[in-house]
């Protein structure tokens, strides 16, 4: 099948890459992330994304919008479920633009990570792909967790300390119960 593969940033992208190639598939992908903050980051993980298509011969379409504002006016009410919002935009750009090129699937990265709500992710994709006449193609690669991070460190590229929105910087810096920043940063360093 030609995938269209959500790309939320070069690290998290190379095992599924992998994982679709040697299935058979032929993959592009798409980097839409516009609610990373701050824009320094958001820069360094589009230029990350970049890198590593390049290094992985992976065609990317960029969509290289950053939109705090938008982000900020659809979870400020509620920042608890800032989650969904965020899976459920970039789902649904990555359908559109799936839908308007032709493709047969669309996935995403966000499946590679043991830090999302994976559940969510699959439903959303599973709806989004019903509404945009595109299949969701689910696959489960938390599997390669270990092997990813090895890729992405034999490769060099640049590995983020935190999600990507205001409060996940927040929670990585203060914790989500406001716990301080060395016990944090101990904890967030192993984790990525």
């Amino acid at each position: 099948m030609r995938i269209l593969l959500h790309t939320c940033c070069g690290p998290c992208a190379i095992f599924p890459l992998q994982q679709l190639r040697a299935a058979g598939h032929d993959v592009t992908g798409f980097f839409y992330n516009h609610n990373i903050h701050p824009y320094q980051e958001y820069a360094r993980r589009r230029d990350t994304a970049i890198q590593m298509a390049e290094q992985e011969a992976l065609p990317l379409i960029m969509r290289d919008d950053y939109d705090l504002e938008e982000f900020l006016a659809n979870v400020a009410a509620e920042p608890d479920k800032r989650c969904s919002y965020c899976y459920a935009s970039r789902l649904r750009a990555v359908a559109r633009a799936a839908a308007d090129r032709g493709f047969e699937a669309f996935t995403a990265s966000l499946l590679y990570s043991r830090y999302q709500k994976h559940e969510e992710i699959r439903a959303l994709g599973e709806q989004i792909g019903i509404e945009s006449g595109v299949t969701f193609f689910y696959q489960d690669f938390r599997s390669g967790w270990q092997e990813g991070i090895r890729l992405s460190k034999e490769l060099g590229l640049y590995r983020q300390q935190y999600c990507g929105c205001v409060y996940s910087e927040k929670e990585r810096y203060l914790g989500k119960q406001g716990q301080g920043l060395e016990e944090k940063c101990s904890e967030c360093s192993e984790r990525i």
